[in-house]
């Protein structure tokens, strides 16, 4: 049976910590969309892993990996992240990592061309992490783009790929400083290295769930950067929901024991786009200096907030989670009140949806349960009845207006500070 993790607002909510903890018990961990702009910091034995490409799995070294063929992959990043990872001491991980024949290549040209874009789009721009992310997709649903299996017949790979540098030179002309051969002579060394890594995914999973393998699937990027139920046009260019699991890997839908959505206590955002709950004072800048917030990608300042329990009833409604897990409560032992979004207000009334229109969102006024603090260190606890009464009141707010049980809740970046209900 698979497991499926979640992220439940708009990313960094901690999800590569809960897969760390999941994929002990794993055999097989998939990732099933997005590409090197996902970022999951791991902190295992006093060492902390990022994880952009890479399924977290590989802590595990009982874990095979996959990446999917939802999945956009930057084959330099892909190489990269392998020496990174082996330096800080995760030996053998090329022998238990694959990618599916089925997912497409983000060139070089996808990344100077995600810049460009942004520059064109001006004020209106997304705040992309500029990884060539969107423009990979676009080549995908256009039928330009290139699958890692085409990449091994030479001559339609290098048809293909000076066909996408004409193309964008026609349109960015001058601007766009781009030497297609040079990124067609280092494939010609990528070619050969990459060979063993490239796999058919659709037996493999076929097989792992017929033989009932412990699988684990770990989401990237969140709900609410979803290309169709996100913050549109302020999202990624991916399924990012419990859909592009099934569309990514071609998962047994009959076969799932749990999907779980991670929830940080409070809501952070990175890049452009609405955020109701977002706080622009002291209280906005006390969450991002305690939570550290800072993307693991990108290293941007996160935007914060309080915690938006209308955007995460959105998020349930459309991923269907059976558990939460709640992440970095700790963050919140140092404020006296803690406010929670529990309705917007659109033209004087209220609404309990989170509204599709751009103009409709930047017109809601928020309603907010005040919640006294606990006042309490939490870091660091792993017991449930050793919480404070307040703390415990908080966790249970959010169960009982989602209708979700929280499972899990962190209380510190180690793995070892997660307290299991």
């Amino acid at each position: 049976m698979a497991t499926i993790v979640l992220g439940a607002q708009w990313g960094d909510e901690g999800k590569g910590k809960l897969v760390d903890i999941l994929c002990q018990n794993s055999l097989l961990c998939c990732r099933s969309a997005g590409g090197n702009n996902a970022g999951h910091t791991i902190v295992a034995s006093g060492v902390t892993y990022d994880f952009h490409i890479l399924p977290s799995g590989l802590i595990n070294p009982a874990c095979n990996n996959l990446i999917g063929s939802g999945v956009v992959v930057h084959i330099p990043s892909f190489f990269s992240e392998l020496e990174k990872l082996e330096e800080k001491g995760l030996k053998g991980c090329k022998e238990r990592v694959l990618i599916s024949d089925r997912a497409h290549v983000v060139f070089d040209l996808h990344q100077l061309v995600d810049g460009l874009e942004e520059v064109e789009l001006g004020t209106g721009a997304v705040g992309t992490t500029k990884k060539g992310i969107g423009p990979a997709y676009s080549t995908k649903a256009a039928r330009t783009g290139v699958r890692m299996a085409e990449m091994f017949d030479e001559i339609v790979f290098e048809r293909k790929l000076r066909a996408l540098a004409d193309g964008y030179k026609k349109r960015f002309g001058e601007l766009l400083k781009y030497d297609v051969e040079e990124e067609l002579g280092r494939f010609k060394d990528y070619r050969i290295q990459l060979a063993p890594f490239i796999v058919d995914a659709l037996p493999l999973i076929h097989s792992a769930q017929a033989s009932s393998v412990p699988l684990l699937i770990e989401g990237a990027n969140a709900l609410m950067l979803d290309l169709d139920w996100g913050t549109y046009p302020y999202v990624t260019s991916s399924s990012t929901g419990l859909g592009g699991v099934f569309t990514g890997l071609a998962l047994n839908p009959t076969k799932i024991s749990r999907i779980i959505g991670v929830v940080k206590a409070y809501t952070t955002r990175v890049g452009g786009g609405p955020f109701p709950t977002e706080q622009l004072n002291s209280e906005g800048d006390k969450l991002q200096s305690v939570g550290a917030e800072f993307g693991a990608t990108t290293g941007r300042r996160r935007r914060c907030g309080w915690l938006d329990l209308v955007v995460v009833k959105h998020s349930c409604m459309i991923n269907h989670y059976t558990h939460l897990n709640v992440t970095k409560l700790d963050i919140l032992d140092g404020f006296d009140e803690i406010k929670v979004a529990t309705t917007y207000m659109i033209a004087g009334e209220a609404v309990d949806r989170f509204p599709a229109s751009l103009k409709e969102l930047e017109t809601v006024e928020v309603k907010y349960e005040t919640l006294p603090g606990w006042g309490e260190k939490t870091t660091g606890v792993t017991e449930w009845g050793k919480l404070p009464d307040k703390a415990r009141s908080y966790v249970e707010f959010i169960e009982s207006f989602t209708g979700v049980k929280v499972g899990w809740i962190g209380t510190g970046p180690g793995r070892e500070s997660m307290i299991a209900r």
